[in-house]
């Protein structure tokens, strides 16, 4: 079954008007709708306020439509967020004293109580921290539900911030679905999402928050690998345990005159490698080294991680 994405962007609210959520709307939809490769990923709906008769209600109407899908559903909104007293509010232009928009724990128990499998809330609004904590029920602790996962632009305290026509968040999180925040086998998934953009921003800056509670994490795009998978499955074949050390000698160096064209192949493989840190030359600075004198390498702590997942048929 198809995922389905609902993607909102609103920039045009009477009393202070955003100017890059539309566009970062448009973006995550264009991003989200295919994989690196072409293939459809998410059935994306798009929606922003350039219709004007966008309010409240209708986005209650689709987020309940959304998270009534039994696959994977992904919620992403763009806009104004507001804490009050009665708690965190995601803001529609219609807003106004206490009946600021969508309830952020009336969101938490849709996505709660939903029958999808997966269930993905990214926010990049003012105050989105608060997405997962039941104010309704006098708790700040997070209270999510199997399956549900939430990935804000900053702490429940914290202002979200515009910066080059883009919510610094949402730039970000673009650069991390294009492929910033690939593993090794060409996934994104939201914890690697979280930690690209944790590591993007300055420890002065809004501060991303995560919370989750799944027993794995579902990929939300698939990029080109930065190394081939068919070379990420020899791993097990070139090293037959983890802590194995694989003989280097000239031969396996194609500029040497004694150069092996099986040995150069296989060399070849070592080094795409070792440039994503699964291997390392033992003794040398640099896999040529290791080569033309007679050296070995290993699998890094990394590598010995792909080693396992290859051994257990994972990749």
């Amino acid at each position: 079954m198809a995922k389905k994405a609902l993607v909102v962007g609103l920039n045009n609210y009477p009393f202070a008007p955003l100017h890059g959520c539309i566009n970062d709307a448009k973006q995550i939809a264009n991003v989200l709708s295919r994989n690196g490769d072409g293939s459809p990923n998410f059935h994306v709906r798009l929606e922003t306020d350039e219709d004007s008769s966008f309010d409240k209600a209708k986005l209650k109407w689709l987020i309940k439509e959304l998270f009534a899908h039994d696959d994977t559903v992904l919620f992403y909104f763009s806009g104004h967020g507001d804490l009050n007293t009665f708690g965190g509010y995601i803001v529609t232009p219609d807003a106004r004293q206490y009946d600021e928009g969508v309830s952020m724990d009336e969101i938490l128990k849709v996505a709660n109580e939903s029958p999808a499998r997966n269930k993905i809330i990214i926010l990049d609004c003012c105050h989105s921290g608060q997405m997962g904590n039941l104010s309704s029920q006098g708790s700040s602790t997070t209270q999510i539900g199997q399956g549900v996962t939430i990935l804000t632009a900053c702490r429940s305290s914290e202002y979200a911030v515009e910066r080059y026509g883009h919510g610094l968040f949402t730039g970000l999180l673009l650069d991390a679905l294009e492929g910033g925040a690939a593993d090794l086998s060409g996934n994104v998934t939201p914890g690697s999402i979280y930690w690209y953009v944790d590591k993007a921003l300055g420890p002065w800056e809004q501060r991303p928050v995560f919370k989750t509670c799944v027993n794995e994490y579902v990929p939300l795009r698939t990029v080109r690998p930065p190394i081939p998978l068919d070379t990420l499955r020899k791993i097990p074949a070139l090293f037959p345990d983890p802590d194995y050390e694989y003989r280097l000698d000239p031969s396996y160096e194609f500029t040497e005159e004694n150069a092996d064209p099986t040995n150069v192949s296989i060399f070849k493989d070592l080094q795409k490698m070792e440039r994503v840190g699964l291997v390392v030359p033992v003794g040398e600075e640099h896999m040529y080294y290791a080569a033309v004198n007679s050296k070995a390498c290993k699998l890094t702590n990394l590598g010995k991680c792909y080693w396992r997942f290859v051994k257990e048929g994972r990749i």
